[in-house]
């Protein structure tokens, strides 16, 4: 009902086209501040709040230049079909061939995202719609992901395993047999609890069902004006937990090595190994249970970002 009546993500849309470039990494970069004190050290961010040639570029560049600003690093994604613009209000294929036809050559030759999403969902891009768009992407050498069955099951799921999705996002309306087949495939389900909680759905994503036929989950904060004012995987965690039934061990492997998979970077970051970047949290906690024991505390005291020791946001010298 909101976007019918031209709110969420359209109305961010109409913000974003109006902002200069200055003004968003500044934006961007006193959110990255926020999410660096709470733990973050690695981030997918992604496009899709502009829906036109210029300002999706703009996102993206903005996006790249911050890799070479802050601490955290930073995995572009191409979300263009996030929505359908009002310019093109019931012609979704002919705005999907605009961004295949215009705006993705210019992000792969300019090499501005390793990844390429679409909204599958009803109101917005069908099935149809995100197999068609996906092939193409691929096609030009895009990695896939896939947000999917947030709101209701139109099989995007499916999709998602048929494709070899990196990942499929949200994922709440699952039916069985999506579940089932996401679970013996090599698709991340990146679970977003923080969209029920915001929202306050009263539903959240079977986390459980998939965890026990041995499929891969990782949690995410998707945050994002319209859906998930949440930055802090810390409290996303805690959701996990408290919210999708998952154990602490089962909750933690989702924010750190699959998230990590889920993001194409397990090679680099998401456990401590041998050749891997040295991003570790310093907890001011007697024990690993007392992480989702003790709630609403800062448990954090030092958060190293490839060996760099940062507190409070700050970076110090130990010496």
């Amino acid at each position: 009902e909101i976007a019918r009546e031209g709110g969420g993500i359209k109305r961010t849309v109409r913000q974003t086209r109006e902002m200069k470039p200055k003004h968003l990494a500044e934006k961007c970069i006193f959110r990255l501040d926020r999410m660096l004190e709470t733990g973050t050290t690695t981030i997918e961010a992604k496009s899709g709040y502009g829906l036109d040639l210029d300002t999706e570029i703009k996102q993206l560049e903005v996006l790249n230049d911050l890799k070479g600003l802050h601490p955290i690093d930073i995995v572009p994604t191409f979300m263009g079909a996030h929505e359908i613009p009002v310019e093109y209000q019931g012609k979704n294929r002919e705005y999907l061939d605009f961004l295949l036809e215009k705006v993705l050559p210019v992000v792969k030759e300019r090499k501005l995202a390793e990844f390429v999403d679409i909204f599958c969902e009803e109101g917005y891009f069908s099935y149809e719609d995100a197999e068609y768009y996906l092939d193409k992407a691929a096609a030009m050498g895009f990695k896939i992901k896939l947000h999917a069955d947030e709101f209701s099951s139109n099989n995007a799921a499916l999709l998602a395993v048929k494709k070899k999705a990196v990942s499929a996002e949200h994922l709440i309306a699952m039916t069985e047999e999506e579940i089932a087949r996401i679970s013996a495939s090599d698709t991340a389900c990146i679970f977003l609890p923080g969209v029920s909680f915001f929202l306050r759905l009263g539903k959240y994503a079977p986390a459980r069902q998939v965890i026990e036929k041995n499929g891969i989950v990782a949690l995410g904060t998707d945050f994002n004006p319209g859906s998930s004012m949440i930055s802090s995987q810390l409290f996303i965690f805690y959701l996990g937990i408290f919210q999708l039934g998952m154990t602490i061990e089962e909750a933690f492997n989702a924010v750190t090595i699959n998230a990590a998979y889920a993001i194409n970077r397990q090679h680099e970051v998401g456990s401590i190994a041998l050749g891997k970047k040295m991003d570790i949290l310093l907890l001011d906690i007697p024990d690993f249970s007392y992480l989702a024991y003790h709630i609403g505390i800062d448990p954090i005291n030092t958060v190293f970002k490839a060996g760099r020791p940062f507190m409070d946001g700050l970076e110090f010298d130990f010496g």
